[in-house]
C-alpha cells in the first residue's frame, strides 16, 4: 500500500513548521509549545535548504560527514530565524507567530517546488586502437570526445539552489512584514527638501484631522513648577518613592526631582547614578515620567480619555542611544497593556519615530501593528506628534501631515486611557559609557474631543 504523501519525512518536514505555529495556541511554558518549536526554528529551514540545494536525492544519512552536515542545517535555520525576526522587528510588528509563519512556509516551499536531479552520466571508457585498415580504406572517424563530467554543472546546481532559496527567504520575510492593517511596515520617503533633512514642521497646536473639536486638556507649562493638578510623576503601579517599567527591562528609576518646568517647557531629565529603588532593585539611572494617572495604586486618576485628538510638540534627546522617549495612552482599568496606543516612540533613536497600535487578542495574547517615520533630524528643534482615535479607527500625524492609519475597528480600543511622557532608559541596549544624561523637552501637550 503507497503512503499518503503528508507521512513520508519531507512530508513531515513540509508540516513541521505548521505544527510549530499551531503550537503557539498552548501556554507559554507548555513542553510540547516549547519542544516543537525549538526543534523546527534549530532544525527545520535549514534542513529545507540542504535538501533544496543537493545535486541528488539520495537520503541525508547516507551523506559522508554528517556531523558537517547537521551543522550546516542548524547554522542555516538559526541564520533563516535570525533575518524574519531582524526584518519584523525593524518594521515594529515582530510576535513569534508572524516569524513563524514566514519560516513554515519558506519551509514548505523548499520541501515541495518540484526539482530536477540529473543523473552522472556512466563513464565513458576509452576506445581501444582500431584495427589496421587495408591500403585505400577510409579510416572511420574518431570518437566523439566524453562529455563533461557532473561536478562543474553539480556546483552550479547547488549554488544556484542556494541563491534560490535566500531569495524565497528574503522576499517571503519582506513580504511578511505588514501589519494586519495592510500597510507596508516601512520608512516613508524623506519629505521634500534637502536630503537629510525634514521639512520646517508645521507647529500648529490645532487639529489637523476632520472635526469639529472642543479642547478638553491643555498644558503649556507656564511657570516654574508642574500643575499636579493635571500631573503625576509615576505609574499607577507606584511603589512609594518612584517607580519603572520591569516589563521592559528598563534601568531608570523614576524621580520627581527628575521633573522640570521652566520658561514654558517640560523637561525630563535622565541622570546616571544608583537609585535605590522601593521594590529591592538598585537601578543605574535616574529619569523623569509624568502622567494623567493616579498617585497610587488605589486612588482616582487625574484625567482619562475615551477617542479625541492627542497633540504634543517635543524635541528628543541629542544622544539618542540606550534612550526611549515615549509619548503614548495606556488604560486607566486595568492599569496594564494591552490596549496601548503609542502616538510616538523613539526607542535608540532621534532619526526615526515609530507609531503603534496594541490590542488584545481573543485567545489573549498580544497583537500589534505599528509603522516608522524617518529619517528627521527630531533632536534638532520641536515636532508635533499628534493621534486622531475615532471608534473605528486610529490616525497619526507627525508636523501635521498624516503618516499611518488603522481602519480595523476590532483592533481599536473603546476604553478609558491615561496620558503619558516619559524618558525611559537601557531599553534594548544601555546608554554608552561616556554619556551621563539625557533631556526629553515638551513644549505644550493637548487633548481635543468631538
Amino acid at each position: 500500500m503507497r503512503k499518503p504523501p503528508w507521512i513520508t519525512p519531507r512530508g513531515v518536514l513540509a508540516l513541521s513548521g505548521w505544527a510549530a505555529l499551531a503550537a503557539t495556541r498552548l501556554p507559554v511554558a507548555d513542553p510540547l509549545r516549547v519542544a516543537l518549536t525549538t526543534a523546527f526554528l534549530l532544525f527545520c529551514p535549514g534542513l529545507a535548504l540542504v535538501l533544496r540545494a543537493r545535486p541528488t536525492p539520495g537520503p541525508l544519512a547516507a551523506w559522508p560527514g554528517r556531523s558537517a552536515a547537521a551543522a550546516l542545517v542548524v547554522a542555516l535555520s538559526t541564520s533563516a530565524a535570525l533575518l524574519v525576526a531582524v526584518v519584523f522587528f525593524l518594521g515594529g510588528v515582530f510576535t513569534v507567530a508572524r516569524a513563524l509563519a514566514v519560516l513554515a512556509a519558506l519551509t514548505t516551499a523548499l520541501v515541495l517546488l518540484p526539482r530536477r536531479h540529473r543523473t552522472a552520466p556512466e563513464q565513458v571508457r576509452r576506445p581501444s586502437k582500431p584495427p589496421p585498415t587495408e591500403a585505400g580504406a577510409v579510416r572511420p572517424p574518431p570518437p566523439a570526445a566524453a562529455p563533461p563530467g557532473p561536478g562543474r554543472r553539480t556546483a552550479q546546481r547547488r549554488a544556484g539552489g542556494l541563491l534560490v532559496a535566500v531569495l524565497l527567504l528574503s522576499g517571503t520575510a519582506c513580504g511578511g512584514a505588514l501589519g494586519s492593517s495592510g500597510r507596508p511596515l516601512t520608512a516613508d520617503p524623506e519629505p521634500s527638501g534637502t536630503p537629510g533633512t525634514a521639512q520646517a514642521p508645521v507647529l500648529t497646536d490645532q487639529p489637523v484631522a476632520p472635526g469639529p473639536w472642543h479642547q478638553v486638556f491643555r498644558d503649556d507649562f507656564d511657570g516654574t513648577v508642574l500643575n499636579s493638578a493635571d500631573w503625576v510623576t509615576c505609574y499607577d503601579w507606584v511603589l512609594g518613592g518612584g517607580c519603572t517599567n520591569a516589563g521592559n527591562g528598563e534601568e531608570e528609576w523614576y524621580q520627581p526631582g527628575q521633573v522640570g518646568v521652566a520658561d514654558g517647557v517640560l523637561t525630563l531629565n535622565a541622570l546616571r547614578g544608583k537609585q535605590h529603588g522601593s521594590d529591592g532593585r538598585t537601578y543605574p539611572w535616574a529619569s523623569g515620567m509624568v502622567s494623567t494617572g493616579r498617585d497610587s495604586y488605589d486612588s482616582q486618576p487625574r484625567h482619562t480619555f475615551t477617542y479625541g485628538y492627542f497633540a504634543a510638540a517635543i524635541n528628543v534627546p541629542a544622544e539618542p542611544a540606550g534612550f526611549f522617549p515615549a509619548f503614548w495612552l495606556i488604560p486607566a482599568e486595568t492599569r496594564g497593556t494591552p490596549p496601548e496606543l503609542d502616538i510616538a516612540e523613539f526607542p535608540n533613536s532621534n532619526q526615526s519615530v515609530n507609531m503603534n497600535l496594541h490590542w488584545r487578542t481573543p485567545d489573549g495574547n498580544d497583537a500589534h501593528v505599528g509603522r516608522f517615520f524617518g529619517p528627521a533630524d527630531f533632536a534638532s528643534g520641536y515636532h508635533v506628534f499628534a493621534l486622531d482615535w475615532e471608534p473605528d479607527s486610529v490616525t497619526w500625524y507627525v508636523d501635521g501631515v498624516q503618516r499611518f492609519q488603522v481602519t480595523d475597528a476590532s483592533q481599536v480600543p473603546n476604553v478609558a486611557m491615561e496620558l503619558v511622557i516619559n524618558l525611559a532608559v537601557g531599553y534594548l541596549q544601555s546608554p554608552p559609557p561616556t554619556v551621563d544624561s539625557a533631556q526629553l523637552h515638551v513644549q505644550w501637550v493637548g487633548v481635543w474631543q468631538h
